[in-house]
């Protein structure tokens, strides 16, 4: 079951998946967690061993599973996040698949079943994660690391978390969640954009007790090599189905607010989270028809011509814009513009009052200030990468 196999996929990560060097790096590949066997390897000796991954869990050309099993490690359990082990299944669907594979039991942890039950964790010594994010609170990932540090810490189970860069750490911004919409997409008070790896944010979550009841989790990161906040990371696979480049990537924290809308964000095309659109959006200059596909079954307005704004030729640029949504907003003038998924992933009932409102982008994000200020002070003490 290798499933990143193939020389081709080996000079991609070599070459694209290295990323750019800061100023005070040398010409280094860059390493994540999981390539540091050395240091999480004899943790796992003589246990039995869980893991939570996705298709993205990747040492080279060789998926960590594969890795642990040639290592000849006793691993029992395999938990799956959103878009399943293969990372192919489209956004909001149930996977309840709960299966026996080469000896060990394939578990979903999206759908009905979002945090490990005690049941599914019996007999686990040590649970490794392991499990690429790209930095935005909506992205489903991290709420599933939040449930597996909470179910392991209430057994007393501990946790590795094998880290990987994130791609949208060199900056913060957006709106601080208020905690009256707290959801999947939204469990923790940060901005929309927290700068932060995945390892940086579990011990975030550990340290400031947002797990329930404020319980600890017995946490250990296996930090990235030669990497830091300042250096521009190219993912050598897709995150999920629908963010399929660098450019969706950056783009992403952004124009996922417009699937609080009736706006289409591209899903159902090849260009998701590169393009908006929406049937009786006013100029016809850039036009897109979803349609259903693998990764993304049943798209908004599938089938439908939607007219709107293409940003394919841009280059990525890791910002936070608020810009296309108030200018789209404006332009559509419709009561219907907004839907009650929007307080979710704004993770507050202001923004869109203040877009209603008309206030500009400038006005807005002096709204934030304070609250990005607090953030970004209480962040400190858990960053790892200077």
């Amino acid at each position: 079951m290798n499933i990143m196999t193939g020389k081709w996929f080996l000079i991609f990560v070599l070459f694209f998946g290295c990323g750019t060097k800061s100023e005070n790096q040398t010409e280094k590949v860059v390493l994540p967690g999981a390539y540091q066997m050395s240091e999480y390897l004899p943790h796992l000796n003589g246990k039995n061993i869980a893991v939570t991954v996705n298709h993205s869990s990747i040492i080279e050309n060789t998926h960590l599973v594969d890795t642990l099993l040639n290592k000849e490690v006793n691993l029992t359990k395999v938990f799956t996040p959103e878009h399943g082990f293969t990372g192919t299944i489209s956004d909001g669907v149930e996977i309840e698949y709960d299966e026996n594979q080469e000896g060990y039991e394939l578990i979903s942890l999206y759908g009905k079943n979002k945090k490990p039950t005690q049941e599914q964790l019996s007999g686990i010594d040590v649970m490794l994660f392991d499990i690429q994010d790209v930095g935005a609170r909506f992205y489903t990932y991290i709420g599933t690391m939040h449930y597996v540090m909470e179910a392991c810490a209430e057994l007393d189970i501990p946790v590795i978390i094998l880290d990987r860069p994130n791609p949208n750490a060199s900056y913060v911004d957006g709106p601080v969640l208020d905690t009256a919409f707290s959801s999947f997409v939204g469990m923790h008070p940060i901005p929309i954009v927290y700068g932060l790896t995945m390892g940086e944010l579990a011990l975030m979550i550990n340290g400031e007790g947002w797990l329930e009841n404020g319980i600890k989790c017995d946490i250990r990161v296996i930090k990235n090599k030669y990497w830091d906040h300042k250096t521009t990371y190219s993912l050598p696979v897709k995150p999920s189905p629908n963010l399929p480049n660098d450019l969706s990537i950056s783009l992403y924290p952004g124009l996922c607010l417009f699937e609080g809308t009736i706006v289409s964000v591209g899903r159902g095309t090849p260009y998701p989270f590169q393009q908006i659109g929406h049937p009786e959006y006013p100029d016809s200059t850039h036009t897109f028809t979803p349609v259903s596909m693998e990764g993304s079954k049943w798209p908004p307005y599938e089938d439908q011509v939607c007219k709107g704004l293409s940003f394919t030729d841009l280059k990525p640029s890791y910002e936070f814009n608020l810009g296309f949504l108030i200018d789209v907003y404006q332009k559509m003038n419709r009561e219907d513009f907004f839907n009650n998924y929007f307080k979710r992933l704004a993770g507050t009932d202001k923004l869109q009052e203040q877009i209603e409102a008309g206030m500009t982008e400038q006005e807005i994000r002096q709204t934030w200030t304070a609250d990005l200020g607090s953030f970004m002070e209480k962040r400190k003490p858990y960053l790892l990468y200077q």
